[in-house]
């Protein structure tokens, strides 16, 4: 009845909650912890299909339920076979359900026990979401890996909203677990449903939600809610009090997170999984992610520097591209600088992951861990 993906601890850090693992979708095998570039409306911004293939080695990359069933619509997706063949893209894929665009559109929706009736950002027509339809979208989408619906709710958030909002997030859960059970896949393979804890920032309740989730037995779980504004402290608190709980042979993904800094203290904490869209988001502003700190390349400063964008990085980054020239690029607002500079920070995303990788295989991850921390958070 359930979907097939399998899941393996291959190795457990000595010093942490950090491990490695496989995780095995019909569309490939995916070491972890990875990182998962986000392609929100079927592209990852500026950034070829074959790029991520060849340059940065991305194994999964995301979608998001809401976006594409706005554009292009579910319908051109199932006449394409499904968003793999209509993006082109023959690994693993995975789609958020559009609980995080319920917290995003405050201003535009209306949440009920039935479900989120919201106002579209693009024309401002009316639609309505229920669990039931996440799943159903979802299915056509045809991403290996499903997210549950749920309501993300926003920091500051009173303990009585949050409470309330979570209660509503399980009994969702339980009709989307239903409605995926009773279904099947599209295209001839198999798709994966994870729950996802909510709470807010309060122990008590992540604790619950956690041991409610875990009850569905899914094969992965997904923590969302966080990295809505609280501080890290709150983060790394909750993050630790679900990984406490959640079942330690399935994956578990930390959604929407994060910084370099904030992927390396999560990983200690037991986290598998992230995806987020600063990488690209930030480049398109000009700054970049680099072993030694963060680059804003719009800065003066840059203009008659001729070394590599990374110079510590060698591993992961073009060469042949200098500081100086794609400050060139950005000063002359031409689109080559942001395309180079969102390779770049993808780029140095999954070179941290397989770093992490690497030193939690040597048994050296906290040491190095801690180290890179102090780094990262230099601005250049």
């Amino acid at each position: 009845m359930f979907a097939i993906m399998k899941f393996t601890v291959v190795k457990k850090d000595n010093k942490s909650k950090a491990r490695l693992g496989k995780l095995k979708t019909d569309h490939g095998e995916i070491s972890t912890p990875i990182f998962m570039p986000v392609g929100t409306a079927g592209t990852v911004k500026g950034v070829h299909q074959h790029e991520l293939i060849n340059d940065t080695e991305a194994k999964i990359i995301l979608g998001n339920t809401y976006h594409l069933y706005l554009r292009p619509g579910v319908d051109t997706i199932q006449k394409a076979g499904g968003l793999h063949k209509f993006i082109n893209w023959n690994k693993p894929l995975l789609t958020d359900s559009g609980g995080y665009q319920v917290y995003s559109l405050s201003s535009k929706r209306k949440i009920e026990e039935k479900g989120v009736k919201f106002q579209s950002h693009i024309d401002g027509s009316y639609h309505f979401f229920t669990p039931e339809y996440a799943i159903d979208i979802q299915r056509i989408i045809g991403a290996d890996i499903i997210m549950a619906f749920d309501e993300c709710t926003p920091y500051p958030c009173d303990f009585k909203y949050a409470k309330k909002s979570m209660e509503l997030t399980h009994r969702w859960l339980k009709r989307c677990c239903d409605r995926f059970d009773r279904t099947e896949g599209k295209y001839n393979f198999k798709q994966t449903l994870f729950p996802i804890v909510q709470g807010s920032v309060y122990k008590d309740l992540r604790k619950k939600s956690a041991e409610e989730i875990a009850k569905f037995e899914r094969e992965g779980n997904a923590i969302g809610g966080l990295s809505v504004g609280e501080p890290h402290d709150l983060m790394y608190e909750m993050t630790e009090v679900v990984c406490s709980i959640l079942p330690l042979d399935k994956p578990r993904y930390l959604m929407g997170v994060g910084t370099p800094v904030n992927l390396l203290e999560n990983i200690a904490l037991g986290i598998d999984m992230f995806d987020c869209v600063m990488p690209t988001r930030n480049a398109r502003n000009g700054m970049l992610f680099t072993s030694e700190g963060t680059i804003n390349l719009k800065n003066k400063k840059w203009k008659d520097d001729f070394t590599t964008l990374d110079e510590n990085g060698t591993s992961y980054v073009d060469s042949s591209y200098s500081k100086a020239y794609v400050h060139h690029l950005f000063k002359s607002n031409e689109i080559l600088g942001k395309q180079i500079a969102s390779l770049h920070n993808i780029k140095f995303y999954l070179w941290l992951m397989q770093e992490t990788k690497k030193h939690i295989k040597n048994g050296t991850f906290t040491n190095w861990k801690n180290m890179m921390v102090k780094k990262l958070n230099v601005r250049l």
